[in-house]
Parts: C-alpha cells; sequence; structure tokens
C-alpha cells in the first residue's frame, strides 16, 4: 500500500528552483534511502514534506490525505515526524520533558500521566530510559541525537523522516545508530533518510531516491542506483545544498 506520493512537486526559491516536478512513492513500512550531492535539494523536499515549506507546485498525499498547504503542525498531526540535521532539543528540560511536548502534540494528542508513559516508551526504543530525569543539557553528542529521535517517534509516526541523523557519528556510534533505525524499520514505521554515509545507506536501505539540482534522476534498487552512470556523475559535481 502506498503510504507517501510525492506528485509533480516543485519548489523555487527566486530565480532558484530547488525542487522540480519530483514524484515518487514510498509505500507501507518500506526504508527508502534519499540521496543526491550537495545542492540537489533533498532538505527542501523533507521540509515540504513536513510543512515546513510550502510547495509551489505538485501535490504531497499521506495515506490519500493531501499535505500539501499544511502546517507543520498539522503535517504532525496527520503522523509525520522529522529529525533536522542541527539537533534541536530543548537543553534546560529533562529527558522525560522534551519527549513529552511531541507526544502531546504528536498524531494522538497525549496527555498528563499518558503523554508521560509514551515519552517514557520513546526515550526506551533510543536507549535513554535509564537518564529520563536528566537534563537534556548534560547529553554527549550522540545521545542528542538520541533524544532527538525519541522525540520524532513520540509523535507516533507512520513516516518518519531522517535529515542525516548519522552525520558526525564516530564508528561505535554509527554502527549503534544504523543497529537502532534498523530495529525502527522493523517494527513497521515507514522511513525516508537523508543520508551521504554509503555504508548505512546500503545496510538500511533496498531502494533510493536520488535528486540532482531538484530533478529525479534514479528510483532504484540501491546497488543498482550506486553503479548508474547518472548518479556518479552526479555525486563529482559540486554545489550547496538547497
Amino acid at each position: 500500500m502506498t503510504l507517501l506520493a510525492i506528485d509533480h512537486v516543485t519548489k523555487r526559491f527566486g530565480g532558484l528552483t530547488a525542487v522540480n516536478e519530483l514524484s515518487f512513492t514510498l509505500a507501507q513500512g518500506e526504508v527508502v534511502g534519499l540521496l543526491g550531492p550537495n545542492g540537489s535539494g533533498k532538505t527542501t523536499l523533507v521540509n515540504l514534506i513536513s510543512g515546513d515549506l510550502a510547495a509551489d507546485g505538485g501535490r504531497i498525499t499521506l495515506a490519500g490525505e493531501t499535505l500539501t498547504g499544511r502546517r507543520p503542525d498539522q503535517v504532525a498531526r496527520a503522523g509525520v515526524a522529522r529529525t533536522f540535521q542541527l539537533v534541536r532539543i530543548l537543553p534546560s528540560l529533562s529527558l522525560t520533558e522534551n519527549v513529552m511536548i511531541p507526544a502531546v502534540f504528536g498524531a494522538k494528542s497525549h496527555w498528563g500521566a499518558e503523554a508521560r508513559a509514551v515519552a517514557r516508551d520513546a526515550l526506551e526504543r533510543v536507549g535513554l530510559a535509564g537518564r529520563a530525569e536528566t537534563s537534556a543539557g548534560a547529553l554527549t553528542y550522540i545521545d542528542q541525537k538520541r533524544l532527538e529521535l525519541a522525540r520524532a517517534l513520540a509523535a507516533e509516526p507512520r513516516l518518519l523522516l531522517l535529515d542525516e541523523w548519522l552525520a558526525g557519528l564516530n564508528p561505535t556510534e554509527l554502527a549503534e545508530g544504523i543497529a537502532l533505525i534498523r530495529s525502527l524499520s522493523e517494527s513497521g514505521i515507514t522511513i525516508l533518510i537523508v543520508e551521504h554515509i554509503m555504508e548505512a545507506v546500503r545496510a538500511l536501505c533496498s531502494r533510493v531516491v536520488v535528486m540532482n539540482s531538484g530533478r529525479l534522476i534514479a528510483d532504484e534498487a540501491t546497488e543498482t542506483a550506486l553503479r548508474d552512470p547518472h548518479v556518479i556523475a552526479a555525486y563529482l559535481g559540486e554545489g550547496t545544498d538547497a
């Protein structure tokens, strides 16, 4: 069953077309890599899906429900959660308090003790349950990443958008991060991963969507795409992320 459908989506910034008539779909339960060189429009697309940017054309749907034109809070209520390239946590609050916020404003709108229980479950899933009352500002970088992922999970999404969540990790942390994402995928969450680390892409994604200059240049099995001359040529180019 198709969960996410991107249908001829376009986004312009002045004279720059960052996403250009892009179309692809994700099936329920898939883990798909969103690849492309710097400047290809990957983060712009994630921002369009999550409602952080408004599309200039085309349509985005989740299980047939239109997301295009909705605010980020409305998209979250529909069942979409995301992480960011730069970690966004509330350092003065405890881990539990950080994670309770998306439990309240996510897909099922939990309150009080129910929101706290959802937060504790999300922290358990990312390996932080033992530090639930710790101040978020005291966390290491990898644990801040785990906390941000817990915040996304507490929203109880049908679709999880991971924007370079594995970036900046050392080899041990990377292996732990890959294992964590794999465990989430095994629970049935549909995941779209923006990632430059090919080791992670190969380990997690059987299929990838590849962008270059805002356009779709490949949508195929991971190993096939990574041997595609068009994909190889795109990665040898230069640019700045849109």
